[in-house]
């Protein structure tokens, strides 16, 4: 009573919604009960649209005839940082 009195004289913060909501489910179980369905109903539903758009995302990945790894896509900066003298190919450095 003593919470139905402080909503309906304007406590409206969400902390007093949450103990006003966590006693109704104490009180009443259930209430809870309900509850927790509604939201593991909503956590399978949102699970299996994760799950088909990760499919369709590899099925796509599959198609694909180019492979990433294979492709020489350059510098990610655009310049080059090694100079020709500094690559690997050539003479061996340590025989300075």
């Amino acid at each position: 009573m003593y919470m139905r009195e402080r909503i309906s004289q304007g406590a409206t913060d969400p902390k007093t919604k949450a103990i006003y909501e966590g006693l109704l489910e104490v009180l009443d179980p259930p209430r809870r009960a309900i509850r927790l369905q509604r939201e593991m109903a909503a956590a399978a539903k949102a699970a299996v649209v994760v799950k088909a758009a990760a499919e369709r995302r590899a099925a796509a990945e599959r198609r694909r005839r180019e492979d990433r790894r294979r492709l020489n896509q350059g510098s990610p900066t655009g310049v080059e940082r090694r100079a020709g003298i500094d690559r690997r190919a050539g003479r061996d450095r340590r025989d300075r």
